[in-house]
C-alpha cells in the first residue's frame, strides 16, 4: 500500500507543499534542571524549512510532558485514568481516598504535574489492589457510602485476581514490558523456562510456585487463573495496568535471565513451546500413566526442573542466546 503524501502550506515557499515528519532533540530547562527531549517536526520537501502543521504544537507538548514525567518517575494522565477505571471510582472520591484534596485528581487530569510524593502514592495504589483497599477503608467516612461500596467491590475483585507470589508478579510485569504481545499459553511456557534457567544458573528458584503437568505443558495454576479469560488470545485488559513498572524491583541478575528467555524462547508461539515441553522429561515424567488429553494436577518438582536444566546446561549451555537457540533448534 502506497504511503499517503502529506501536504500543508509552507510559509517559506508561500504555497502548499508536501512534507515529512522527523524527530528532533531539543533541550529545555525545567526548575533549574536541563532535560533533553525528542519532539516531532514537519519539514517541507521543497525547501527543507520547518512547517507549522495543525496539531503539531499539541503533539510536541504531549511528547515533552510524557518524557519529563518518565525522566522524573512521575505518573501520567493515562495512569490516573486507569486508576479511576480499575477501581470504578470518581475523581473527587479518589482524591479523598488517596489522602489528597478533593479536586487534586481533577487538576492532574487537566495536565497539572503531581509532585514525586503524590505520584508515588498514585503509583502504589495502581500497582497494589491490597494497598488500595487499605486506603479506601482508612478514608471511608470522607468518600461517602455509595462511592465507597462501588470502589471497594472493584478493588476486592481485582485483588482476588492476583493470587500469585510477588516475585511472579514482578516477572510477569517485566515480560509485559519487553514483549509487544503475549498469549496465556506462551506466557506459561516462558515462565517455566525462566524458572529452569534461573535454578540451574543460581541454585535457587526465582519464584516459589510449583508448576503442574497439564495437557498443554507446564502450567502455573495461579497464573492460569489470572489470565484464563483470554484463552488463546493476547493478554489485553486495563485491570492489568497494575503490573506496570512493578519490574523495577527485580535485580539486574533476574532481568538478565528473563531477557535471555524472551530473546530465545519468546520468539516462538505458545503452541511451538508447548510441543517442546512435551518432549522434555519433567513434563513427560509427571504425565506418566495419563492419556494425552487426560487432566492431571501432578506437580513438576523444582528438583526435577533443576535436574533437567542441568542436563541442558551441560549439553548446550544456558548462559547465552546462541546456546539456547541451539537447544530449541534441536527440536525443529
Amino acid at each position: 500500500m502506497a504511503r499517503e503524501i502529506m501536504h500543508d502550506f509552507c510559509t517559506t515557499c508561500r504555497k502548499e507543499t508536501s512534507y515529512k515528519l522527523y524527530k528532533r532533540k531539543i533541550h529545555k530547562v525545567i526548575k533549574d534542571k536541563e532535560y533533553e527531549f525528542e519532539i516531532t517536526v514537519a519539514k517541507c520537501d521543497e525547501c527543507g524549512s520547518d512547517m507549522d502543521i495543525p496539531g503539531l504544537l499539541d503533539k510536541n507538548s504531549d511528547e515533552v510532558d510524557r518524557q519529563y514525567r518518565d525522566a522524573e518517575g512521575l505518573v501520567g494522565i493515562d495512569d490516573i485514568q486507569k486508576l479511576i477505571d480499575i477501581y470504578n471510582i470518581g475523581k473527587a472520591p479518589l482524591s479523598l481516598a488517596l489522602g489528597f484534596g478533593e479536586i487534586t485528581i481533577t487538576r492532574y487530569l487537566l495536565g497539572q504535574i503531581p509532585s514525586k510524593e503524590y505520584s508515588d502514592v498514585i503509583r502504589k495504589a495502581l500497582s497494589s489492589p491490597k494497598h488500595m483497599i487499605e486506603l479506601l477503608k482508612q478514608n471511608k467516612d470522607k468518600i461517602g457510602d455509595a462511592a465507597y461500596k462501588k470502589a471497594i467491590k472493584a478493588a476486592e475483585e481485582v485483588a482476588r485476581l492476583f493470587c500469585v507470589s510477588d516475585k511472579m508478579l514482578l516477572t510477569i510485569s517485566y515480560i509485559f514490558e519487553q514483549m509487544r504481545e503475549i498469549t496465556p499459553l506462551a506466557l506459561q511456557k516462558i515462565l517455566y523456562y525462566i524458572q529452569g534457567i534461573y535454578i540451574v544458573s543460581y541454585g535457587e528458584p526465582l519464584y516459589e510456585e510449583d508448576c503442574m503437568a497439564w495437557v498443554h505443558g507446564p502450567v502455573y495454576e495461579g497464573v492460569y487463573n489470572l489470565f484464563k479469560d483470554f484463552k488463546y488470545n493476547p493478554i489485553e485488559d486495563d485491570r492489568f495496568a497494575i503490573f506496570k513498572n512493578r519490574f523495577e524491583e527485580l535485580s539486574e541478575q533476574e532481568k538478565a535471565v528473563i531477557d535471555l528467555v524472551i530473546n530465545t524462547f519468546g520468539k516462538y508461539s505458545g503452541k511451538v513451546l508447548e510441543d517442546i515441553t512435551h518432549e522434555e522429561s519433567p513434563w513427560k515424567n509427571a504425565r506418566m500413566g495419563y492419556e494425552a488429553t487426560e487432566s492431571s494436577r501432578e506437580k513438576i518438582s523444582k528438583d526435577e526442573i533443576k535436574k533437567y536444566f542441568s542436563y541442558i546446561a551441560e549439553k548446550f549451555g544456558v548462559r547465552s542466546e546462541d546456546s539456547l537457540n541451539a537447544y530449541i533448534q534441536s527440536f525443529m
